[in-house]
């Protein structure tokens, strides 16, 4: 079963917008795509499915979460094409189970009016997919789509997330946590600093500060085997915590490191521990070993990203580090695409910002 991953330019900033094609000339292929980047990444992902993939319907869309550098231009990709498949979490669908988090005036009905109106896109493209016949999937740990497996986030790890979420309205535990002042955000950006590393010298937190987002937590993990025994792990922007549930249900399961892997959130420091690593990359290889690659997704206007500590973790478990930027990069296993340029891998870096 051939397949290509082709993580496609988003813009300036943040995003994803991942098109994978599976599949085989006797049995069909498949269009799975992974989020939509912004608003204009939409016609991006059009474009692209129409030179490479022409006569295509897409067969599962799936939106990682709802951060709208991942949702909002699957809109427009939903209005262009058939798309069978929709799998994404509205967390005003599990109102009646979070009510008791929030302020005693919501009533049920208001809160989830409430969350609607924090997430217009999602609702549009609910309201659209139900309008074209797609059919609208929630999805969780243990849930198949097409040839991939949810891996996390479990129903009730993401219900416990949603009072936590930057788009609803402030919980309980919200209020009580203290607050955070800008004179002392200005300390810490002045304060940076430069760190030095070498192959056995690895600074990366086991305990970043702070956390990051709930909303990222809640992300989407896909693992797939294809083409014989090529196996791949795509993971949005989720946390530490999220990869470890999925390293947890991985091991239920018997899943092997992955020869293909998504950097999360584009590389950043909050996202991702020396420990989480080693449990789903194995553990630091002899300097110059390749056993895998990795793709991180980002905005022309982000040098800084992947960040320093991260890409020089993954390049020390042995995987390769490769970003998009302003061009399509493309990860196959067959013909691939014809007239790609072959890539140059991130380099290591010796000097790190702490």
């Amino acid at each position: 079963m051939a397949f290509e991953i082709d993580f496609l330019p988003v813009g300036d900033t943040y995003g994803d917008a991942i098109v994978i094609r599976y599949g085989d000339d006797a049995n069909g292929y498949f269009l799975h795509v992974v989020d939509g980047g912004r608003v204009d990444t939409g016609q991006t992902i059009i474009d692209h499915i129409n030179k490479y993939y022409p006569g295509y319907y897409i067969n599962h869309m799936v939106v990682s979460h709802a951060d709208n550098d991942h949702a909002c231009g699957l809109i427009d990709v939903l209005k262009q094409f058939e798309v069978k498949n929709l799998w994404m979490n509205r967390p005003w669908l599990y109102a009646s189970e979070t009510l008791q988090h929030f302020h005693g005036n919501f009533t049920l009905q208001g809160l989830i009016d409430d969350m609607k109106e924090r997430h217009p896109y999602l609702v549009e493209l609910e309201a659209l997919a139900t309008e074209k016949g797609t059919q609208i999937h929630e999805v969780f740990q243990g849930m198949n789509i097409g040839q991939f497996r949810v891996l996390a986030p479990s129903r009730e790890r993401y219900i416990e997330l949603i009072p936590d979420f930057e788009k609803t309205p402030t919980s309980y535990k919200e209020e009580a946590k203290e607050p955070t002042y800008g004179l002392l955000r200005s300390f810490v950006e002045a304060a940076k600093k430069w760190l030095e590393e070498k192959w056995d010298v690895e600074t990366l937190s086991e305990n970043p500060q702070p956390p990051t987002s709930a909303s990222n937590e809640s992300c989407v993990v896909q693992y797939a085997t294809l083409d014989g025994n090529k196996t791949i792990l795509l993971t949005a922007d989720v946390g530490p915590v999220g990869l470890n549930e999925a390293a947890d249900y991985a091991a239920v399961l018997g899943l092997t490191y992955p020869n293909f892997v998504q950097v999360p959130h584009h590389g950043s420091r909050h996202n991702v521990t020396p420990a989480t690593l080693d449990r789903w990359l194995g553990p630091k290889k002899p300097q110059g070993t390749v056993v895998g690659t990795a793709f991180c997704s980002i905005g022309a206007n982000k040098p800084e990203y992947p960040r320093g500590q991260v890409k020089n973790a993954f390049i020390r478990r042995g995987y390769e580090v490769y970003a998009n930027r302003t061009i399509m990069i493309s990860h196959y296993s067959g013909p691939g695409h014809t007239g790609l340029v072959p890539l140059t891998p991130e380099a290591f870096d010796t000097k790190v910002e702490a």
